[in-house]
């Protein structure tokens, strides 16, 4: 069974930061790249970053470069996105996904919602002014 867990959301103040994490087990996790999207409320879904499944490419919308960054460690099966200088247009719940990657390279990543296989049931951040 394959299952992916955000954790490290909550409250925090604008101007603060927060570490997401995305425990990922059920599938080889090296095969796959990952990615972390978001959505607010009323809003549709959106890309916020992916990263290949060597780990040595990554992608960052353009909304978010400088401030978010996404990681991942293999050995843990684990994915991570670092946020910081988060701002109350930053509220909402972000997800983490995962997209089969391994016939497609190992610089391959995504920013297609509809390219990731799995999905996590995601993580409320809340940024308050």
């Amino acid at each position: 069974q394959v299952q992916l867990v955000e954790s490290g959301g909550g409250l925090v103040q604008a101007g603060g930061s927060l570490r997401l994490s995305c425990a990922v087990s059920g599938l080889t996790f090296s095969w796959y790249a990952m990615g972390w999207f978001r959505q607010a409320p009323g809003k549709e879904r959106t890309f916020v970053a992916a990263i290949s499944r060597s780990g040595r490419n990554t992608d960052h919308a353009d909304s978010w470069k400088g401030r978010f960054t996404i990681t991942r460690d293999n050995a843990k099966n684990t994915v991570y996105l670092q946020m910081n200088s988060l701002e109350p247009e930053d509220t909402a719940v972000y997800y983490c996904a995962a997209d089969n990657a391994a016939y497609k390279g190992s610089g391959y990543y995504t920013s297609s919602w509809n390219e990731y296989n799995y999905w996590g049931q995601g993580t409320q951040v809340t940024v308050s002014s």
